[in-house]
């Protein structure tokens, strides 16, 4: 394998990254001309969706730490192994939560405040992907094998060939093109699922024929019980982390709904779209660090780990306080795109100003956080999170917007507090040098991070 860089990592990381993202939006925006309340449905639907695949998070999170230790240990059967559990995990655990769906979609879009014509739009979307989230997980799972690799290119090209499917079968389907009756928002499930059993086709492909051999499931035999527990033990506590951020959004979306006007209703959902393209730099190069730094520790090469780490969080933000900088220059013409109310406009372009701050501390998290993971450090990023998105995030959320009147700029300031408190605990515990503590164990011991 050749020598790998953050540069080489990163790029395909961030072409994919913003490619799913825009999957999601040509879902939304094809749907909007066909029904508003179809196009909501969809994110109805997503919220189910994305609380219930916790469980390929805490997989799919583990076997890229694990899996990118052993390779840089050079065991590369230990590497094989992992690969292969998570794989048939991710199967496992993708069909039974593909049959809840199928059974119960309905009433879990009921449960999480689905009614009517949404509930009837939304459980049409959710017993189509989610019936078939099993792919998915599979999709999830390959490709977290293929980046560890170091063949990021792979799964970035294959995203591009599902954003093209996606958007060319939303089309035809929804609106009832080639003779194909209008499907409306089953014409977008059906099309989303067939563009994953694309990518996955594609990638399993590339899997077996570039990277691992169909044998490798054979290394199961005798079933790897330390694999299976050290996938709990660091996937768990990173999964937590996502766990606990989406919770807190919903309780705070509860507190949106009663505390602010629709002016900044409308301006939140705007300038969360737009901020969007602000993160997702540091998105990309922070899961280009995990890997990097998962190989090198692996190495035992700590000194170098940390050298490159420092450069992967410098490059992201400068990066990220560049493109903010652009954006609080241009901040009235972004929120034009979506509305002409000066109103919202003029709101809008404040909040991009405030969220200078957030985008500072988000970047230092997503790269610094993604980088102890890649080490085996993956209790006190939790136990952090923890802390900051129940009392800073949470509750300050409550206290600015609700207690103080500020609205939706409470928001803001509530949880810029919340990345920014996050980060310096990052930087701190990054600088202490405890992670090479965890990761030395973890080498030691095969490459695999204990507690």
């Amino acid at each position: 394998m050749r020598k790998l860089s953050i540069f080489h990592l990163a790029w395909p990381i961030f072409i994919e990254t913003a490619l799913f993202m825009f999957l999601g939006f040509v879902d939304v925006f094809v749907l909007s001309s066909y029904d508003d309340l179809a196009a909501s449905s969809v994110n109805v639907a997503n919220q189910a969706v994305s609380i219930t695949t916790v469980v390929f998070t805490v997989i799919s999170t583990a076997s890229a730490v694990m899996i990118s230790q052993y390779l840089g240990a050079k065991k590369k059967e230990a590497a094989s192994r992992v690969a292969a559990l998570s794989i048939v995990a991710h199967l496992i655990f993708g069909v039974l939560i593909s049959l809840l769906f199928v059974l119960f979609s309905r009433e879990i879009l009921s449960f999480i405040g689905a009614e009517d014509k949404v509930l009837d739009f939304s459980s049409q979307y959710l017993s189509i992907v989610g019936g078939f989230i099993f792919m998915q997980a599979l999709l999830s799972s390959v490709s977290v094998i293929i980046r560890n690799h170091g063949m990021t290119k792979v799964s970035m090209f294959v995203t591009v060939g599902m954003n093209v499917f996606n958007t060319v079968f939303d089309i035809i389907l929804v609106k009832g093109y080639l003779g194909f009756p209008q499907m409306g928002v089953k014409g977008v499930a059906i099309a989303t699922t067939l563009s994953r059993v694309l990518g996955v086709a594609v990638l399993l492909a590339v899997l077996f024929t570039k990277v691992e051999k169909l044998s490798i499931f054979r290394l199961l035999l005798p079933f790897p019980k330390e694999d299976v527990k050290n996938v709990a033990r660091i996937g768990v506590p990173a999964a937590m982390e996502t766990f606990l951020y989406n919770i807190s959004q919903v309780v705070i979306t509860s507190i949106v709904f009663n505390c602010l006007t629709d002016t900044e209703l409308v301006t939140k959902t705007y300038v969360q779209n737009i901020t969007m393209i602000f993160y997702i730099f540091a998105v990309s190069i922070g899961q280009a660090s995990q890997i990097l730094t998962g190989h090198l520790v692996g190495a035992g090469k700590f000194d170098e780990a940390k050298r490159r780490i420092l450069t992967s969080y410098g490059t992201a933000l400068g990066i990220t306080l560049l493109v903010c900088l652009i954006g609080v220059l241009f901040r009235h013409q972004l929120v034009d795109v979506f509305t002409d109310d000066k109103a919202v406009i003029a709101l809008g372009a404040n909040i991009l100003i405030i969220n200078v701050m957030l985008e500072m501390g988000r970047t230092t998290n997503l790269v610094i956080i993604a980088s102890l993971r890649g080490a085996g450090d993956v209790f006190y990023p939790t136990l952090c999170a923890i802390f900051s998105m129940i009392i800073i995030s949470t509750l300050g959320s409550y206290l600015f917007a609700v207690v103080l009147d500020m609205g939706v700029y409470g928001l803001w300031i509530a949880n810029a507090l919340d990345e920014c408190v996050r980060g310096v605990l990052m930087l701190l515990r990054f600088k202490s040098g405890k992670w090479k503590e965890k990761a030395l164990k973890g080498v030691t011991d095969g490459g695999v991070i204990d507690e």
